[in-house]
Formats: C-alpha cells, structure tokens, sequence
C-alpha cells in the first residue's frame, strides 16, 4: 500500500518538483499553497507524514505543526519542517516537529529523511 504525504508549500516551484520527485518514489502526494488549503484538506484522508513550510502567505507552518501535534486524530503522524531559516532548534521547540529540514535541500536527502520517519511510525 502506498504512503501518503500532505506537502505544504506555498512556492509553486517547490510545491510541483517535491510533489513530481514523491510520485517517482511511488508515494501519494496530497498539496496545499496555504494554511486555508491544508485545514480543508488535513482529514481528507489523514496522511502518513506531513511536510511543512514554515513561511505561508496566511499564516505559519509552526502553527499547523502546533495544530497536528494537539490534535488527537493526527498527533501520531510525523512532521517534518522545511524552512530557508536556519535556527534548527528554535522551530523545533516552537513547533513540537519531528523533524526539520533546512531550505535549499537535496531531494534524495529529503526522501531519506521522510522514509526513516515512515518506518518508525
């Protein structure tokens, strides 16, 4: 059975190549531009990993970290955080992720990343 991400990602650029890169690892990618997008799409259905931007044009990626991780139906599911910002520690601890990855990053480091939280979980 395939695994299923939800990529929040405002950029379009990086939205389409993290999304196209997934699909060629046989994941199923669900995308949202923005928080208002992914509160539409968070249940539908709940994925097995999210991946969030910090930096969204209507609110924060920290936030929907915050959301998840409180939320009983999703707290489970792994989070990984990318952002262009380099305080590692500080998004960690303001956002309960599981893990952080910093902008630019290499597509297959990321999927390494993604499939270590996939097999954990």
């Amino acid at each position: 059975m395939k695994k299923y991400i939800h990529v929040v990602e405002d950029n379009e650029d990086i939205r389409y190549i993290v999304e196209f890169f997934l699909l060629d690892f046989d994941y199923e990618v669900q995308s949202s531009a923005n928080v208002k997008d992914f509160l539409a799409n968070m249940k539908n259905p709940l994925p097995d990993l999210y991946l969030v931007d910090v930096m969204l044009p209507d609110g924060n990626g920290l936030e929907i970290c915050s959301y998840i991780k409180n939320n009983d139906l999703s707290k489970h599911i792994p989070v990984i955080i990318m952002s262009a910002h380099s305080n590692e520690d500080e998004i960690r601890k303001e956002s309960a992720a599981d893990d952080f990855i910093s902008k630019p990053f290499d597509l297959n480091h990321l999927v390494a990343r993604i499939e270590k939280h996939l097999q954990a979980s």
